[in-house]
């Protein structure tokens, strides 16, 4: 005996009606970021490649490098090609985002690596993205998370800083204030600021950290520095050129206060209405401290 499925059942006269909304213009229309090569051209994928060709808009951090890397890969587009940078994002954003609310697919590429990592296309995204429409990516290399994987450090936690500040009070604060941050750290610095940069970390995070330098990735000269902060700062004083990427290790967690030194934090809790033995288990919990030993020292200076 065979199975037979059953025949299809008339349709109801009470069955909903189909759909009588009008179908978007272009179903693939959609704000597109596409990564670029960070310095290999051969790192260019056929998903980036496809992007460009089939592209009504291109918004390209430098329209010139965008036309450079075409020509040189050997692509062709007719979209139209704008561009889109730090100072005028903000007021490209809705513009883009009304091409892809009209049917458009717009693709969005920087200079190198993915956009909206420390290069225009964040308040493109946000933009599109409020108002309802697609947001998706053609992933492409990206510096931060290359000199990560070849950095050799602990890479289950970790944190990207960007760009390091230009003013050295600021730096110098920055890095005082992740001295004992618990995850890798992954920092851009600029070639001309990298030897004042590095001392500043050392100083700031300790000169024994581990840290490394990672320079043009993927091009010709590639080079990977490994050492402390203080060796690697020694090395940046002596002249590096190129694309900076610095990764430094975890630091140590910053040791806990004395019980004695907390006691003011108890002292204001109880004076705003709460019992002495709960504030001191909300201090304790808050340090890392045993509330005995907090509730014991807040005794004695009471």
């Amino acid at each position: 005996m065979t199975d037979t499925a059953p025949a299809a059942a008339a349709p109801s006269a009470e069955a909903e009606p189909a759909s009588t909304s009008t179908p978007h213009p272009n179903p693939a229309a959609a704000l597109v970021l596409v990564g670029t090569p960070i310095g290999n051209i051969d790192d260019a994928s056929p998903r980036m490649r496809r992007a460009i060709e089939c592209a009504d808009v291109i918004a390209a951090e430098d329209t010139r490098r965008f036309h450079g890397l075409c020509d040189r890969l050997g692509i062709r587009t007719s979209a139209s090609v704008l561009s889109l940078f730090d100072h005028n994002e903000a007021a490209r954003a809705p513009e883009l985002a009304d091409h892809v609310a009209a049917g458009r697919t717009v693709v969005l590429l920087t200079d190198a690596g993915m956009p909206a990592v420390s290069d225009p296309g964040y308040r493109v995204v946000k933009e599109v993205a409020e108002r309802g429409l697609p947001v998706t990516s053609a992933p492409g290399a990206s510096a931060v998370v290359t000199a990560l994987a070849v950095s050799g450090l602990p890479s289950d936690r970790w944190a990207f800083e960007g760009f390091l500040p230009r003013k050295a009070g600021e730096r110098r604060r920055l890095a005082a204030s992740l001295a004992h941050e618990q995850r890798t750290l992954v920092f851009y610095e600029s070639p001309h600021r990298v030897a004042d940069a590095m001392r500043d970390l050392a100083d700031g995070m300790g000169a024994d950290r581990s840290a490394v330098i990672c320079r043009e990735l993927t091009k010709t000269y590639e080079e990977v520095l490994r050492g402390t902060l203080g060796e690697l700062a020694d090395a940046a004083a002596e002249g590096l050129r190129g694309e900076i990427c610095i990764v430094v290790a975890p630091g140590e967690p910053e040791p806990a206060p004395a019980p004695e030194a907390v006691t003011g934090e108890v002292a204001a809790l109880v004076d705003a209405g709460a019992r002495a033995k709960q504030a001191a288990a909300q201090v304790a919990s808050a340090h890392g401290l045993r509330t005995r030993e907090v509730y014991e020292a807040y005794l004695k200076q009471k």
